[in-house]
């Protein structure tokens, strides 16, 4: 394992038994990383009894599958059944959620991709294929015409793990909340001027524009927190589940909305039924979401629409209490936030 790493969101580790994970989220205990498991060797596939896609990834000599569906309640409770029979390191208790959570040791991580340092070794690399020259031409174009620098931005997916195919798409990363709204507005000035074209596979891709085709090939793109803009760290908090809520407010500040978490600041708290009735002091401040597909859906001003669960966030150094509704709390599949407008849009994809 690559010495000094610091797990940021979207960094994918491969394990000493060949599993693929990523990384979820900022804070982490200091020996262990919260994560989530996408690749899985072919040879272990039979012990989880989930749904896998068809198509197959050959990560040096092992073969990998993926699951049907990377979020879903059945199967993260699935994932703990197996992990904890035969996999114990790759589960954790933490006392700071009271609960079982996937989030391996790192004795176990034999080899880290940080996106960033993906795209560098992409540049540096000899006989590229055709999916990786696009890359760099894409990365090389947004990079000039939003005035990002190139080490402000980097590759995962496929193409970052080195197991890309022809049927392979760009999944770009871009590091800091003032990059990505930079880069954001310039992918809206290239599709306007037809350098690119969006696409819109439901609902919320039209509210996040995040999803695109150049040169005949779809690309994503994400954003990750930039080291100075970590502040949080795992200790720092006790969260306690108090009821399900589903409610509707307004968006009083986005700038954390394009991260995983995404982090919506809020007000105008109305609940939608009688078992979200709170009092005046329980109602949420912030709403966090888990699960990537709910990224950048609103802006401040906007009104959602959310189902989650309440959670109490005491601050253990002083001693305050503050609750936040959360969605993609594991318990759950009819968690989601939506803007009022796209309220039935699809939900559950991370």
């Amino acid at each position: 394992m690559e010495k000094g790493w610091v797990p940021r969101d979207g960094d994918a580790f491969l394990t000493r038994h060949h599993f693929v994970f990523y990384t979820i989220g900022y804070e982490h205990p200091t020996e262990r990383i919260f994560a989530f498991l996408k690749y899985i060797p072919a040879h272990y596939s039979s012990l989880f009894p989930i749904d896998y896609l068809s198509r197959r990834w050959k990560l040096g000599s092992t073969e990998l599958v993926r699951p049907e569906k990377l979020y879903s309640v059945s199967n993260l409770q699935r994932f703990i059944e197996v992990l904890s029979r035969d996999f114990p390191n790759y589960l954790y208790y933490c006392p700071y959620r009271s609960k079982e959570v996937v989030c391996p040791t790192r004795d176990v991580v034999k080899r880290v991709y940080v996106p960033n340092q993906r795209l560098q070794s992409l540049r540096r690399k000899k006989n590229r294929n055709r999916l990786q020259d696009l890359t760099l031409e894409l990365v090389s174009l947004l990079s000039k015409t939003s005035d990002v620098p190139l080490e402000d931005l980097g590759v995962h997916g496929s193409i970052a793990l080195g197991i890309d195919t022809d049927q392979s798409d760009v999944d770009l990363v871009v590091y800091g909340a003032q990059n990505f709204r930079k880069l954001e507005a310039d992918v809206n000035k290239l599709a306007d001027d037809g350098v690119i074209d969006y696409i819109f596979n439901d609902k919320l891709d039209t509210t996040r524009r995040h999803r695109g085709k150049f040169r005949g090939k779809a690309f994503v793109y994400t954003a990750v927190r930039k080291t100075d803009e970590i502040s949080a760290k795992y200790e720092d908090n006790k969260y306690s589940v108090v009821a399900p809520v589903k409610f509707r407010c307004m968006v009083a500040d986005d700038h954390e909305a394009m991260f995983r978490p995404a982090v919506y600041e809020i007000g105008n708290y109305k609940q939608l039924e009688p078992s979200s009735q709170l009092e005046r002091d329980m109602q949420p401040s912030f709403v966090v979401s888990m699960i990537g597909m709910y990224r950048n859906i609103a802006r401040e001003g906007d009104c959602i629409e959310v189902s989650g669960v309440l959670e109490q966030v005491e601050h253990l150094q002083t001693g305050r209490i503050g609750f936040q509704a959360v969605v993609g709390s594991g318990t759950s599949d009819d968690e989601y936030v939506l803007p009022i407008s796209n309220s039935k849009a699809q939900k559950g994809s991370i």
